[in-house]
């Protein structure tokens, strides 16, 4: 037996008891006379206590050869502390050592490994598992676990069956780019990793199972971004015999169930909005409504005088910020400038104080007098002492322009509260999306998501009118899920082929098996997958989710910690019957 506690259970109810632990090394510190060690595992500290008296020589000695990270096992007395720490669960007692055994010494690790460390991302990567030693590592993953589990309890309480599906399956289109695996057996051919388990879940509604979900790793070969992963977890579920309003209020169940278990938190209120109603409002189809500075569009009362830039734009917008009247002139110039930056991509931006005494200041006072500014504070819904900023331009870049500052200006204000959580359905998506490129439409979500009852018959003579059977719950501005009501005949989905660009011949070959389970009698179905490690990131209060995934790739999609990816020899590449050509 390595160990007949844990290093962080001991406690005063212990003293007296013989015991055996087992551990790292996290600390040692030696007077001479007497030593003592602080042994972690994952579940907390111990002190051990090496004194002359009552202490062998030898094994004193032995302390001082001992490096930090060593794996040691001990026995010894729990004893009560005499210099209590009230920090720690462990900190009314110590342990006496009477025999230290080493299992494994350490090699001096390339960073602390304490909560605030020396090492930085790029380091820790690379010593990943050195880094899940830490306890805000280790304590994350312990808090993804404990998510997870209370969703397997609810969904399973509520019916719900667990169904593996495949990873080796086949390329088809649907919206990024796959992760391709060649096949030896099958010379020239290739499997794909799934980009979600989608057309199997719809398969499994064919198939009676009426209820499922599935805790799922997906897989898209797309640029990252920042904080994106090229393999994700979804929480992956879906429901036959249903509605749009029963997949939400399953769903609402969830969230509740989540924040109350995980955080504490009660929430009855899941508030709904349109997806124009959203990009109208906040500029972005995940709005943050845990605060205010809702768009103002001012085209009415700001295109009506000299000012070319506005009467050239498509659309006029401002903000209020509140209390934005306290920025001095060189505090508004680096916010220009930050709009200014190629990732927002603005040309500039007007601004407009609004003073205590009533009175207006802007920076096109030149144009505009105190009765316009006025009209443009009631309608951004400006009080004395806010700053109204204002962008214009073409419709979709300025709206994304100014969601851009609306979510900056809240994290500078302190509006962004990690202990709040707001959640909100945004719904009635557009079913396609106009490649501008191309001129060709595209599915918003994906292929098999069907159109609001009744606007079937516009897809031919509307198509960028009709709007889609879905929806996208959003908690505190981050998208946690998504799904819609999906098409379940054959002639609907033929139809959605077609408006897609697909030939008869390619939606066959592409989706084949598909149509042809819809000829057997599938079920009205729909389903919704939530993305677990932002769900996580968010419960967890953080922005990262790199910090909740056990080994997580960077920015460049390499794991720098195996090396991977990486190249194959030439006796692999023969068994593949593939030739590189770079």
């Amino acid at each position: 037996m390595y160990r007949s506690n844990t290093c962080g259970e001991l406690n005063a109810s212990h003293i007296g008891k013989e015991v055996t632990l087992s551990g790292w090394i996290q600390k040692i510190r030696d007077k001479g006379f007497v030593a003592w060690i602080d042994l972690r595992d994952r579940y907390g500290i111990t002190q051990l206590v090496f004194d002359e008296d009552r202490t062998s020589k030898e094994l004193l000695e032995l302390t001082r050869t001992l490096g930090r990270e060593t794996v040691i096992q001990i026995k010894g007395e729990v004893i009560e502390r005499a210099s209590k720490n009230k920090n720690i669960p462990t900190g009314e007692i110590e342990v006496l050592v009477s025999k230290l055994t080493v299992l494994n010494e350490s090699l001096l690790p390339p960073f602390t490994i304490e909560d605030e460390t020396d090492g930085g991302e790029d380091i820790r990567m690379k010593y990943r598992y050195l880094d899940i030693r830490r306890n805000p590592v280790k304590e994350n993953l312990i808090f993804r676990h404990k998510v997870s589990m209370e969703v397997r309890k609810y969904l399973s309480d509520q019916g719900f069956i667990d169904v593996e599906t495949p990873y080796l399956i086949k390329s088809t289109p649907e919206g990024a780019r796959d992760f391709v695996v060649p096949s030896r057996m099958n010379e020239g051919q290739f499997y794909a990793l799934p980009q979600s388990p989608q057309t199997f879940k719809q398969l499994l509604m064919v198939g009676g199972m009426d209820k499922y979900f599935q805790i799922v790793k997906c897989f898209r070969d797309e640029d990252l971004r920042a904080d994106r992963q090229p393999e994700f977890t979804q929480i992956d579920c879906e429901m036959a015999f249903v509605e749009q309003e029963d997949i939400l209020n399953t769903f609402e169940g969830l969230t509740k169930h989540l924040l109350k278990e995980i955080k504490g938190v009660e929430v009855d209120n899941f508030p709904r909005m349109t997806f124009d109603e959203a990009m109208r409002r906040y500029g972005n189809d995940k709005p943050d409504i845990r605060f205010g500075m809702e768009f103002g569009e001012l085209n009415e009362v700001a295109q009506h005088k000299d000012f070319n830039v506005f009467n050239s734009a498509e659309l006029v917008v401002g903000i209020a910020v509140p209390e934005g009247n306290s920025y001095t002139r060189k505090e508004i110039d680096k916010l220009t400038d930050w709009v200014k930056r190629p990732q927002v991509g603005a040309l500039g931006m007007v601004y407009c104080r609004c003073n205590e005494d009533g009175t207006y200041k802007s920076s096109v006072d030149k144009f505009y007098d105190q009765e316009d500014l006025g009209k443009w504070a009631e309608v951004t819904g400006a009080n004395a002492g806010d700053l109204i900023c204002v962008l214009s331009g073409d419709v979709t870049k300025v709206r994304a322009q100014l969601s851009a500052l609306r979510m900056e200006m809240a994290e500078r204000l302190g509006l962004r509260k990690a202990d709040e959580f707001t959640p909100l359905w945004v719904i009635d998506f557009p079913l396609l999306e106009l490649d501008e490129e191309t001129g060709n439409y595209h599915a918003m979500h994906h292929p098999f998501t069907s159109p609001k009852p009744g606007q079937l018959e516009l897809l031919d003579t509307n198509p960028g009118e009709v709007k889609a059977n879905a929806y996208d719950l959003v908690l505190n501005g981050n998208e946690i899920g998504g799904g819609s009501i999906r098409i379940h005949d054959k002639e609907t989905q033929a139809t959605m082929f077609k408006h897609l660009g697909f030939t008869t011949e390619e939606a066959k070959a592409q989706f084949g098996f598909l149509m042809d389970a819809f000829q057997y009698g599938a079920p009205p179905h729909g389903g919704i997958a939530f993305g677990l490690d932002r769900l996580v990131s968010i419960l967890g209060g953080q922005e990262t989710i790199r910090d909740f995934i056990a080994f997580p790739k960077n920015n460049s999609g390499r794991d720098v910690m195996i090396d991977a990816p990486a190249n194959l020899d030439e006796e692999q590449l023969k068994e593949l019957n593939l030739k590189l050509d770079l």
